[in-house]
């Protein structure tokens, strides 16, 4: 077996996990180029097709979105060298058997049930932006920015379509959509530099710019792409601090969140966690600013509906709109809405976005990104419910997580507010990332067991519950009361659970249980 194949066993949730329960062999540890191609694959997919143009509509600067991301990639490449690959490569364990040994069985029940809840609603995410796919041939009315619920029958009845297709492939072949995934991801990596190029080589052509320098370039991006200002209505307004913050923490599930403990238990050298830079630089960088490219230049060529154009003369505005005046900013939209032309800011549709751009090949780049994401993840959240009940059908739980998801999907919501999603995702997992590396490096210095629930023979470790659902408790507290934005209160989040944590571990071991410790 090559190195490939065995890496597409590796991830937790994958069809054939090898030594669930045991530590990774010798002879079974993957090179380092294994790492390079699963890190540029799975970054570089449907989810990338949404998070760019909601930069776009959060109001972003040419400096906010360059220099955030480029920060931001590099924080998580840091979390997953410093944080998950050491422990990775010294315990050589899953997450799910790391958290079993230190939280009981119990727990991680929980867990799980959390986990594919959350795998689900991305996955929704994924099957609306193929659904959007769908809409460039078929003639159905599509979902706004701001909506919440389905709009039209025409959009349900296609995310079913797309929704069953999607479940029944995965509860029937998933290892046949993870070869072919693999495939795709070089071809679509192109696709979304091309996506890239053809925008600006647009951008120059309505601008009349013409590029002599790399200041003449940067020039172009921060007056005609990235032009900062406020937020589209119903957005919130992204800063380079919040850039810099949700590159960092949007695969908080999988560096701070000890996810990917089950992939890198892999990896012969610690160090190799710095593969990751490959999906952060390819996928959460280029990836995401050429489709954030695609959405602003739709802003920037909007064409209007001849009853929308009448409206807009009867505002006086059509010769700023005519002459370029009126650029779609979030100023200029709500003069829009307020004079009734339209009725919110223009929609993210991944589909007619790429068509626009690559034609054909760009609409097979959302239907096969948007599917090969949504796949695995419907897998995995349905391994993450069978878990909870053991005996039952993986086929069946698979279809119905597939319902689950494609029921989610059709909720519009989701996909559109994808920024704000991503980081509740990675905050309802941090905790116990915060346990996991609290319990392997400091337990001990504190003069704690660790591993207590294996030790101890406790289905329910208390303090690592307390750790999880009271840090949760204080950071929805933060968000609501104390005017901190989600995307920055995981930081201080891991902090406070692993606090609770070594704090009800002193109390429970050494009070409650003495003997056990």
């Amino acid at each position: 077996m090559t190195d490939d194949a065995k890496l597409e066993k590796a991830p937790a949730g994958g069809p054939a996990s090898e030594y669930e329960r045991e530590p990774v062999p010798e002879h079974a540890l993957l090179g380092f180029k294994s790492f390079i191609g699963m890190y540029a694959g799975e970054h570089c997919a449907g989810t990338e097709l949404m998070i760019g143009p909601l930069f776009v509509a959060a109001g972003v600067s040419a400096f906010d979105v360059v220099v955030g991301l480029l920060v931001g990639n590099a924080l998580a490449v840091l979390s997953w060298m410093v944080l998950t690959a050491p422990i990775a490569t010294t315990a050589r364990l899953t997450l799910y058997y790391q958290l079993e040994k230190i939280c009981g069985r119990h727990l991680v029940t929980l867990y799980n049930l959390a986990n594919g809840v959350m795998f689900c609603f991305l996955a929704g995410a994924m099957i609306t932006v193929s659904a959007t796919a769908v809409g460039v041939w078929v003639p159905i009315q599509m979902p706004g920015l701001n909506d919440v619920y389905p709009n039209s029958a025409g959009w349900v009845v296609t995310v079913l379509v797309v929704g069953t297709l999607i479940a029944v492939v995965a509860a029937y072949g998933y290892e046949s959509v993870a070869k072919f995934a693999n495939i795709a991801s070089p071809w679509m990596v192109l696709v979304f530099l091309a996506f890239g190029i053809v925008a600006l080589r647009e951008f120059l052509d309505e601008t009349h710019t013409t590029i002599r320098s790399a200041e003449d370039l940067w020039a172009l991006a921060s007056t005609a792409i990235w032009k900062g200002g406020d937020a589209f209505p119903g957005q919130t307004k992204f800063t380079f601090w919040h850039v810099a913050f949700f590159a960092w923490f949007c695969n908080m599930a999988m560096h701070i969140g000890m996810s990917d403990l089950s992939v890198f238990r892999f990896a012969r050298k610690s160090w190799y966690g710095i593969a990751t830079a490959s999906g952060m630089y390819i996928g959460h960088f280029m990836a995401w600013l050429s489709a954030s490219m695609l959405y602003a230049l739709q802003l920037y060529k909007v064409q209007l509906t001849p009853d929308e154009i009448a409206r807009l003369a009867q505002a006086g505005l059509l010769e700023k709109f005519r002459s370029h005046e009126l650029v779609l900013t979030a100023e200029q939209i709500r003069q829009l809405i307020e004079a009734n032309v339209l009725s919110g800011p223009p929609a993210v549709l991944p589909g007619p976005l790429a068509a626009n751009a690559c034609g054909l090949a760009g609409v097979l780049c959302v239907i096969i990104a948007g599917w090969t994401t949504a796949n695995p993840t419907i897998y995995r959240a349905g391994l993450a419910f069978q878990a909870i009940v053991p005996k039952s059908s993986r086929f069946v739980v698979t279809l119905l997580t597939g319902a689950l998801a494609t029921v989610a999907g059709m909720f519009p919501a989701i996909a559109m507010k994808l920024l704000g999603f991503v980081a509740l995702y990675g905050l309802v997992l941090m905790p116990m990332g915060a346990v996991i590396f609290v319990d392997f490096w400091l337990m001990k210095k504190f003069g704690l067991q660790s591993d207590y629930a294996e030790r101890s023979g406790t289905a329910f470790n208390w303090a690592a519950g307390l750790a999880w659902l009271v840090t949760l408790a204080i950071c929805w507290g933060l968000v609501q009361f104390a005017g901190i934005q989600i995307y920055f209160v995981s930081l201080p989040g891991w902090f406070i659970a692993a606090a609770i944590y070594i704090g009800a571990s002193g109390y429970y071991q050494k009070r409650v249980r003495p003997g056990a410790a």
